[in-house]
């Protein structure tokens, strides 16, 4: 993978000759936040070598580089999943990418399914913690220490400075915001009514499909790491309405200009 990740970051160089601080990953419904972005570079994932390409509607495909006030920032509009059919290396080979780029500071965000009753639809969530219930593990083989150690402290995995930075700015503001504890599913299915159980009595927030593979190898090469999750549905154990993918990207959308404030000016002031 390490001759993999360094052609990749050649050929973007030498395309763009860019070196962002900032890497920023967005989720369903979240890819209008490049608006915000002054735009130098765009690079579809499609002609990107040894990329993955996204198949899930509400993810464009491209990597979008420029400016946000004076720092420089790559954004990627669309992840990848598991449940797509990616191992776990491809689905994080973007964010190995991001590092030998130049990002030393990583946002990701996402939609999930909420289980604590303070939240509602379109809550913003700082993620200050994860359950990994997924069914393979980004670092699982032989380890490269080129990237990272073999065994990885994830007593941190979200920064509490950046947490802590990006409440302070809510509150200048006025974006109300919850933190909480994400459990990372599978899918693609949504949640069961036990499912959702799980997830409560398991001590997470929120659920989702997404979020975990990526963080986990941002700090496996100790990229300093911030995850912001919109609740696009409320499920618990004895009832839950019917939800579709439109629906949580409506949901996502309608949260999307509070979101991209907050994210605009995180990068901006920390």
């Amino acid at each position: 993978m390490w001759e993999q990740v360094q052609q990749t970051v050649d050929y973007i160089k030498n395309k763009t000759g860019f070196t962002p601080e900032y890497g920023v990953i967005l989720g369903s419904g979240l890819g209008s936040f490049t608006d915000d972005i002054v735009v130098e570079h765009t690079l579809p994932y499609n002609e990107i070598p040894n990329f993955p390409v996204s198949t899930v509607e509400g993810h464009k495909g491209a990597l979008v580089f420029g400016t946000i006030g004076t720092k420089k920032v790559v954004a990627m509009q669309g992840r990848f999943h598991y449940y797509e059919g990616y191992d776990m290396k491809e689905v994080t080979f973007p964010v190995r990418v991001l590092k030998y780029l130049g990002v030393t500071k990583l946002i990701v965000s996402n939609a999930s399914g909420g289980v604590n009753p303070k939240y509602k639809v379109g809550s913003i969530v700082l993620i200050k913690d994860h359950i990994n219930m997924m069914p393979e593990h980004p670092l699982r083989g032989k380890n490269d220490n080129r990237f990272g150690p073999r065994f990885v402290n994830m007593s941190e995995p979200y920064s509490q400075k950046m947490i802590a930075k990006a409440k302070e700015l809510a509150k200048e503001l006025h974006i109300e915001v919850q933190d909480g504890v994400y459990l990372g599913l599978q899918g693609p299915t949504f949640e069961t009514l036990s499912e959702y159980k799980m997830v409560k009595l398991l001590g997470a927030d929120c659920v989702g499909m997404s979020t975990v593979p990526e963080v986990i190898v941002a700090r496996h090469m100790d990229l300093e790491t911030f995850g912001l999750s919109v609740i696009t549905d409320m499920g618990n154990e004895e009832s839950i309405e019917s939800i579709t993918h439109e629906e949580v990207l409506e949901a996502a959308k309608s949260a999307e200009p509070q979101v991209r404030r907050l994210i605009k000016e995180l990068i901006e002031k920390y």
